[in-house]
């Protein structure tokens, strides 16, 4: 099997036609045809088949995808990494943040980790962990720093705590409903969560499961912080925040906490990494960077 042969089947699939793997990594159309036959001869399995929309791959082909894609990917990395041993200069970073990170650990942290790289190439992905995991797990990102929201990660993850953060019910400043104390007296009114619904492990179902309590209806489920923080704002819907964002300017100059009687969920932040994969030098102090920063702050509580 020849790597040529794996990245002419990657652009394949991607492409959804041999034309465009061709035109995607400037070779002839029958240099890929030859190609992917070659690997499938080799296998001895069908990895592409046709359809309306084009070529796409078999069972086999996808289940090979999932792993020649990984492959590719390391050894890309494998090759960066060697040319950036005793370069401090080089390499590529590319990490997932959730909302807290983006806005309290991450400026620091590049601070930090441009002292030791200064030329670094570095590509940061804001979005919930839940969205990023799937980019970790085929190595899109070297590593996602957000919350854990799930009980159970599945075998090919690893997650490293750094610190836990209360979770406040909180609503638009000079709301109707502050100065109810019962979480019962504000189940009736409209909610907002970016956790995904239905998930036992999530702070939301989490914080009405322990007050006995049925999840409200309907709850909206919003995947922006951003919006989650303009939505409350306008209008007269409930949500849960970190305690550290409501204390940013985006938070406290809009929102307020609803102080209730009933146990609020706290929430743990790390770092998510694949189980099997060894980070690259640039990567691995990028964590590093983010953990000072991070530990840093949780002192600071």
């Amino acid at each position: 099997m020849r790597l040529t042969q794996i990245r002419d089947f990657l652009a394949v699939v991607e492409c959804g036609s041999i034309r465009g793997a061709a035109r995607k990594l400037g070779v002839s159309q029958p240099t890929i045809t030859k190609s992917v036959r070659g690997l499938e001869a080799e296998l001895r399995v069908q990895l592409l088949g046709r359809s309306a929309r084009g070529i796409v791959p078999t069972a086999s082909g996808r289940a090979f995808f999932t792993r020649a894609r990984v492959a590719q990917s390391e050894l890309h990395k494998a090759k960066e990494e060697a040319a950036e041993v005793g370069a401090s200069s080089a390499g590529l970073v590319a990490f997932g943040v959730g909302p807290v990170f983006a806005a309290l650990v991450v400026p620091q942290a590049v601070v930090r980790f441009r002292q030791q790289f200064p030329r670094a190439r570095l590509r940061i992905v804001e979005g919930l962990a839940r969205n990023l995991l799937p980019a970790v797990r085929d190595e899109t990102l070297d590593f996602a720093l957000g919350l854990r929201t799930i009980a159970e990660l599945d075998a090919s993850l690893r997650f490293r705590p750094l610190y836990r953060n209360e979770l406040l019910v909180v609503g638009r400043k000079g709301h109707p409903l502050r100065h109810t104390r019962a979480l019962a007296e504000l189940s009736a009114t409209d909610w907002l969560t970016t956790s995904s619904l239905g998930l036992p492990g999530g702070p939301f179902e989490r914080l009405f499961a322990a007050a006995g309590l049925p999840l409200p209806r309907p709850v909206i489920q919003c995947e922006s912080h951003n919006t989650l923080v303009a939505l409350l704002a306008g209008t007269d819907m409930l949500g849960l925040m970190q305690r550290r964002m409501l204390a940013e300017p985006n938070g406290r100059d809009l929102l307020q906490e609803i102080p209730i009687a009933d146990a609020v969920p706290s929430v743990t932040a790390g770092i998510f990494t694949r189980a099997d994969t060894p980070l690259t030098q640039v990567a691995a102090a990028m964590v590093k960077a983010a953990t000072a920063v991070a530990r840093s702050l949780a002192r600071a509580d």
